[in-house]
């Protein structure tokens, strides 16, 4: 079992480029696919990113390729997700998820944390 704590969201300017990243606990978590999904209000949750247990494969939603990056730090138990030339339609709170595999579409990841609210503003 992992617990995932999200930290680094918060009020942005369209433009900008906030870093956030994932702290898990549990010593397995290297094992682990990790993955970023988000979720605007009234829409439902929707992947955004995932990086394979070693890092080497990345997969990101259409709507964000080439703006965000995301990228793992076993040695830190920690995932990121760069986020750059951020829109207003990226407002959402986005989750940490981890799973064996994770997938574009549903089922969903095992594992969540509690989610980091972005906020951009025109």
């Amino acid at each position: 079992q992992v617990q995932l704590v999200e930290s680094g969201g918060g009020l942005v300017q369209a433009g900008g480029s906030p870093r956030l990243s994932c702290a898990a606990s549990g010593r397995t978590f290297s094992t682990y696919a990790m993955g970023w999904f988000r979720q605007a209000p009234g829409k439902e949750r929707e992947f955004v990113a995932a990086i394979s247990w070693r890092g080497g494969i990345t997969n990101y939603a259409d709507s964000v390729k080439g703006r965000f990056t995301i990228s793992r730090d076993n040695a830190k138990n920690t995932v990121y997700l760069q986020m750059n030339s951020l829109k207003p339609q990226d407002t959402a709170v986005y989750f940490c998820a981890a799973d064996f595999v994770i997938r574009t579409t549903p089922p969903l990841p095992t594992y969540w944390g509690q989610g980091t609210q972005v906020t951009v503003s025109s």
